[in-house]
Parts: structure tokens; sequence; C-alpha cells
């Protein structure tokens, strides 16, 4: 898996990000959904014994689901 930054379309990546970041606001480790879903509308993850389903909606968004 990888660890993202976002780039604007001028190659700059996005101070508000970097900051953040750098001040421990963002977890120690990003998954990109593409890398994640692999094509899938949905995926299955298991926690704790528990299952849940994490889906991409029709509008682009996630939903989680036990």
């Amino acid at each position: 898996m990888k660890t993202y930054l976002s780039i604007d379309p001028t190659g700059q990546t996005d101070m508000r990000q970097w900051n953040a970041a750098r001040n421990g606001l963002v977890p120690d480790r990003t998954v990109s959904s593409v890398d994640l879903f692999e094509g899938r509308k949905e995926i299955g993850i298991e926690h704790h014994g528990a299952y849940y389903r994490l889906k991409i909606t029709r509008q682009g968004k996630l939903i989680l689901n036990k």
C-alpha cells in the first residue's frame, strides 16, 4: 500500500494536507480507495470478529455497514 499526498494541477503539494501530516493530525497510514476496492463497489472488513461491508455509493461516497 502507498501513502498519498494530494498534488494540485500546478504540481504543488496541498499545503494544508502537508501541514496536517507534519503536525500529526493525519493517520500514519493512508490507503487509496482505488487500491482498496480494486475496481469493485463493495468490500468486506473483519474487525475483532465482527464483519462489516464498505461500499461506494452511486454518488461516490463511502458507507460502512455492520
